[in-house]
Order: C-alpha cells, then sequence, then structure tokens
C-alpha cells in the first residue's frame, strides 16, 4: 500500500503561515513535488489542528467555546467555519491543478488529518470530561474519524484524480501511552491507553482508509508504538536523534519502511540552510545507523520540522525549496555526499 511513497523527495508537513488558501497552495505546489493540502491556522477557530476535524468527523457535532473544542449535540458555527477552510482549501488546490494540467495525472498528493488519538485527548465530552478518559468515546472518535477520512479522499480523489496519502498528525500519542494527558482537575484522571490498543485501533483505521497513511508526531518518537505499525510511514524530527532513534531508524528502514525526517528548520530562517548540508546530514545519519546509502533514495524523505506556521512566509517557501532540492540530492547519487 505504500508503493506510491518513495524517497528521494522533499515534502511539508502540513501548517503554513498566513490567511490566504490560494497563496499558501501556490508555495506548496510551485516547490513540492509532493504537494499537501495547506492548513493555515492563522485563521482562527476551525482552522487549526484540532478544529479542523469538526469539518471531518461524522455524526459528531463539535464546537469552540473559551474552554477549547467539545463534541456537540448538533453542528456549530465553528463547524462551519471548519468546512468553509477546508472547501476553499480544495478549491485553491483544484484551480492549480486544472490550469497545470495536473488532474486526472495520478499525482501524489498528501491530506493531513488530526489523529484520533490526540484529538481524544484534546477536546471535551458534552459532560465535561476529555473524551480519553471515556474507552467508549474515544472508539466512538477513532470510527467517526476513520469514516471521514474515507469521505475526504474520495472527495479529494473525485476532485483532483490524485493518488492521496493521508497523513495522521498524532503530536500527543506518546502522552496518550504514558497516562500523561492532563486532566480538567486533578481529581479528573485519565488512564493510560495501552500501545497495544492504541496499535490496534490505528491498524484498524489504516485498514479500512485502504490508502497510504503515515504518523506524524513531533514529540519525542515512540519506538514501541512504530514497531507494531509496519503497515504506516513515520513522520519524525529527527533534527536531534539520539541512541534510541538510531536502532527505532535503523530497524524502520531495514524492514522497508518510510522516513519522513523532519531536518529543515521551521523557524529562524537561517540562509546557511542548505540542500547540500540537509542532505550530506541526512548521509551522514545512516552511515552511522550502518545503513547503506541507497535508502536515502528509497525510503527517506525530507520535511521541516513542526511550525512553520510560525515562519514568515519567505523562510517557509525557502524551507519547503529546500526540503524538494535535497530530497532530488538523495535521489540523484547518495553515495556522492
Amino acid at each position: 500500500m505504500q508503493g506510491v511513497l518513495h524517497g528521494g523527495v522533499g515534502t511539508g508537513v502540513g501548517s503554513m503561515p498566513g490567511a490566504d488558501p490560494r497563496e499558501a497552495a501556490a508555495v506548496v505546489n510551485g516547490e513540492l513535488d509532493l504537494a499537501h493540502l495547506a492548513e493555515l491556522p492563522q485563521r482562527g477557530a476551525g482552522a487549526d489542528m484540532v478544529g479542523r476535524m469538526a469539518a471531518v468527523l461524522v455524526d459528531m457535532p463539535m464546537d469552540a467555546g473559551t474552554w477549547g473544542y467539545r463534541l456537540a449535540a448538533r453542528g456549530s458555527a465553528v463547524a462551519r467555519r471548519a468546512r468553509d477552510f477546508v472547501h476553499a482549501d480544495l478549491d485553491a488546490v483544484e484551480e492549480l491543478w486544472d490550469t497545470a494540467g495536473f488532474i486526472g495525472t495520478g499525482r501524489v498528493f498528501k491530506i493531513q488529518v488530526c489523529g484520533p488519538f490526540t484529538l481524544s485527548a484534546s477536546v471535551e465530552l458534552p459532560a465535561g470530561h476529555k473524551v480519553l478518559r471515556d474507552r467508549g468515546a474515544w472508539r466512538d472518535v477513532v470510527a467517526s474519524t476513520t469514516e471521514g477520512i474515507i469521505e475526504l479522499v474520495d472527495d479529494v480523489t473525485r476532485r483532483l484524480g490524485a493518488q492521496v496519502v493521508v497523513q495522521l498528525d498524532e503530536p500527543m500519542i506518546g502522552a496518550v501511552i504514558d497516562g500523561s494527558v492532563r486532566p480538567l482537575t486533578r481529581f479528573d484522571t485519565i488512564p493510560a491507553v495501552p500501545v497495544n490498543d492504541v496499535a490496534q485501533s490505528l491498524a484498524g483505521l489504516v485498514e479500512a482508509v485502504g490508502r497510504p497513511v503515515i504518523v506524524h508526531s513531533c514529540a519525542t518518537p515512540r519506538w514501541d508504538l512504530v514497531e507494531r505499525l509496519p503497515a504506516v510511514a513515520w513522520s519524525l524530527d529527527m533534527s536531534s536523534p539520539g541512541p534510541a532513534d538510531l536502532d527505532g531508524v535503523g530497524g524502520l528502514i531495514d524492514r522497508g519502511g518510510i522516513l519522513l525526517a523532519g531536518v529543515v528548520p521551521s523557524a529562524g530562517g537561517d540562509r546557511r540552510v542548505r540542500a547540500e548540508i540537509v542532505a550530506t546530514g541526512l548521509a551522514e545519519l545512516t552511515d552511522r545507523i550502518g545503513l547503506g546509502r541507497k535508502v536515502l533514495a528509497d525510503n527517506v524523505i525530507v520535511t521541516p520540522t513542526c511550525g512553520l506556521a510560525g515562519a514568515t512566509p519567505g523562510w517557509a517557501k525557502d524551507a519547503l525549496g529546500v526540503c524538494a532540492r535535497a530530497g532530488e540530492l538523495l535521489a540523484a547519487d547518495p553515495d556522492a555526499l
């Protein structure tokens, strides 16, 4: 299923600065061969990672207030805003693809959604507890997320004629497994979800969606989860890998898995960050692990680190360009790096 994903390219994580979907889509599709649906959280409620799920979840309305996001009994203004944002984002990409002649060509395109466990750790039930506190409730979120992804993938496929790749954003998945999700009050304890339960739930989602899936997390990699989900690609921060990360990456790639390596800084706009330096750093990483450099062309995709929405528009464009050019260097001749 991961056949449409391969190394030697660059892509983005998802979020971009600004509030204009056409500007963001032009940058993403202009810089990247593996383009993605730009997310613009600066537009406010309904545009951030969690709020966008009000446009994705099926039969599970969401609302927002000063407390954050909460499951609701009926549709809300924030859900309408989220749907409008997603439609505007897709309209912008469809217009660009139509002009470029990409529609119907089977070009690969990536969409991102908040993963069900991070969503359950972030959203409240109507009764005022985190969804994650209720096992039945978070299982319902997994089912609703699955159904919503299938509908979104169908919409993107209809519009673009693309090979759609799905990215699940799960920055809180480690806290979910460890039982360290912060409760609403100190008396409102939230139990840990065993790693096997998390893996089985995500595996069921992946199977039902039937498309290549990436799990993205900018937190410390959970290699105990990675080894239990061999059917997905992994998008991880590799800017400062430790010994455990070297072992984990080695195991992931050795079994033929795809690593989306977050190595290009998302903030700061350091002009010294060049594609050659990024590609050489990844080559040195594979040398340290003991892998042949051919895996760079086959199994490694270059991405920025998290937080590109907080960058300047100029640096966001430059960072994606660095990712794309570094990927080309990995594909061309990794042994020459």
